[in-house]
């Protein structure tokens, strides 16, 4: 692992949102509501989202643009993205979403024409068309070969292109001879960079993370992000996508993939859920309903594991973090979104800086003032340390831990960092 990466000149991003016009999104999803909490959580740039939908792309028009990056009044950089669903038959029914990068404000009217003559835009900020990913791979390649296509999620279930329900093998097997064009794929929730290194057919590929975000809030925002590096001159877009492709970035944020809402196997409406090796027994048939389980990530992981992980060739740094209201939320008993929790919260970003400058960098003894616990909470979290309750059928994982009020020196020296998940310079 990269132990000498010097994470302090990076470029926090989050490249797959959502606006206001896609569903189950929060109505008040507004590019200065997205720029305002951005920099509370101490991201540096931000996707569009849904840059194709009639109204949302009004918005978008006030946003001043330089070398494929788009600008808030305020300075704060976007850059042109989306999400679309294909749903369609290939061997059998499969149903994929993609995040789409776009190097300018034409080529996302193209890519906008294009999506149009496919269906509507205007009912979801994430359209879903009836076309394969082949063909979506040439679209675009004939509209910009700048244009960057991600497999979005890519182990989740129902709309990863490796998920258990509608997926596929391999890259190869979803693009033919087309495969060469995804140079990245994006981890999700329920997975981490280590889970996709046992997979020899991205030995050649960057692994990305983002948040595919439905709201603003510092517990959604960011939760996952690539660490970018800071180009010696103005950012560009070309120089984004060089990263991608190049495998340049300095590393990604994860949370830890137990969080995630597919991880472990299950259903959620028989409040059943069990490891991958309890599904195999199981023979894959709930033991409350009789019915298949809706099988995770971590199982679909095994299952398509081809190599050990030391013979992944492009590793990069990555942190395994849970969000800062997740962790005030367990130390006080108190709802994630609860008054006590925000007051905390607010507090502590006043006080501290940003979120991530937090949970990443300061001090214990600064956290100490906050609470005892909550202080060795975010140190454990800092080192991968911390256990959580893993998720499972769209079921949020949560923090499943036992922490003395009080920690002594002794066993504060068992906190340890993770080798992949901890690197040992200093982020900011």
């Amino acid at each position: 692992m990269e132990k000498e990466t010097d994470l302090t000149k990076g470029i926090i991003a989050d490249l797959h949102i959502h606006s206001k016009y896609s569903r189950a999104t929060s109505k008040n999803l507004s590019l200065e509501n997205l720029e305002k909490y951005a920099k509370i959580k101490g991201v540096n740039l931000l996707g569009t989202g849904d840059f194709q939908h009639p109204e949302w792309s009004k918005e978008l028009d006030t946003l001043e643009e330089r070398d494929g990056i788009l600008y808030s009044k305020t300075g704060f950089p976007f850059v042109w993205q989306t999400e679309i669903s294909l749903m369609y038959t290939q061997g059998r029914g499969r149903r994929v979403h993609f995040v789409i990068l776009a190097p300018s404000r034409e080529v996302a009217k193209q890519i906008t024409k294009f999506l149009g003559s496919k269906g509507r835009l205007d009912y979801d900020g994430r359209p879903i068309f009836g076309f394969s990913a082949i063909e979506l791979v040439e679209a675009m390649e004939k509209i910009d070969n700048k244009i960057e296509i991600i497999p979005a999620h890519c182990m989740t279930p129902w709309f990863g292109i490796f998920g258990s329900k509608t997926g596929f093998d391999s890259l190869k097997e979803c693009f033919g001879d087309k495969e060469n064009k995804i140079h990245a794929v994006e981890t999700g929730l329920s997975a981490d960079p280590e889970m996709l290194q046992h997979f020899s057919f991205l030995n050649n590929r960057t692994i990305l993370s983002f948040s595919d975000l439905h709201s603003f809030w510092p517990w959604r925002i960011a939760r996952e992000a690539t660490i970018f590096k800071k180009p010696e001159g103005e950012l560009s877009y070309k120089e984004l996508v060089r990263q991608i492709r190049e495998n340049d970035i300095l590393g990604t944020i994860e949370t830890d993939p137990a969080y995630g809402k597919y991880h472990w196997d299950g259903h959620r409406n028989c409040d059943f859920s069990c490891s991958p090796e309890q599904t195999s027994k199981f023979k894959g048939i709930c033991p409350v309903c009789g019915k298949s389980l809706t099988v995770g990530v971590e199982y679909r992981v095994n299952q398509l594991t081809n190599q050990q992980i030391n013979q992944y060739p492009r590793k990069k740094p990555f942190f395994k973090i849970l969000p800062l209201h997740e962790l005030i939320s367990f130390s006080i008993g108190s709802p994630l979104a609860s008054k006590k929790t925000w007051a905390i919260y607010d507090k502590m970003i006043e006080k501290l800086g940003n979120e991530f400058h937090i949970l990443i960098e300061v001090e214990k003894p600064k956290l100490v003032e906050f609470g005892e616990l909550l202080a060795e909470l975010i140190m454990k979290n800092r080192v991968g340390n911390l256990k959580v309750k893993p998720g499972y059928d769209g079921t949020y994982g949560e923090i499943d831990d036992i922490v003395k009020a009080k920690v002594g020196d002794e066993d504060a020296k068992e906190i340890k960092p993770l080798e992949s998940a901890n690197p040992q310079k200093k982020l900011f």
